[in-house]
């Protein structure tokens, strides 16, 4: 299954809902791309795939510097999964391409 491209992606935060853009490129079990919102971009890291189930990190500065790790499920043009941010908990989020 292809999980290349863009995906935009809805966040249910405890800050309420953020939107984000994520652009996915695989090879193998590697997973690459970047992860922007609020007009911030980053690179994602530790990234891999395994058949639909992915998972990435990245690091963001807004709203506040926080460390995300993802886990997610692609079904066709559909992704969902949670967002993992430690000691200021877990959310789910979903979006499409």
């Amino acid at each position: 299954m292809s999980t290349d491209g863009t995906w935009n992606l809805t966040m249910q935060t405890p800050i309420g809902e953020r939107k984000s853009t994520l652009e996915l490129k695989s090879g193998g079990a590697a997973l690459t791309g970047k992860l922007t919102a609020d007009g911030n971009s980053t690179d994602i890291y530790e990234g891999t795939a395994n058949g639909n189930a992915l998972a990435w990190k990245a690091d963001i500065k807004n709203p506040m510097p926080l460390s995300l790790a993802f886990t997610a499920t692609v079904d066709g043009d559909k992704i969902s999964g949670t967002v993992s941010a430690g000691a200021i908990g877990s959310w789910p989020f979903s979006g499409g391409r």
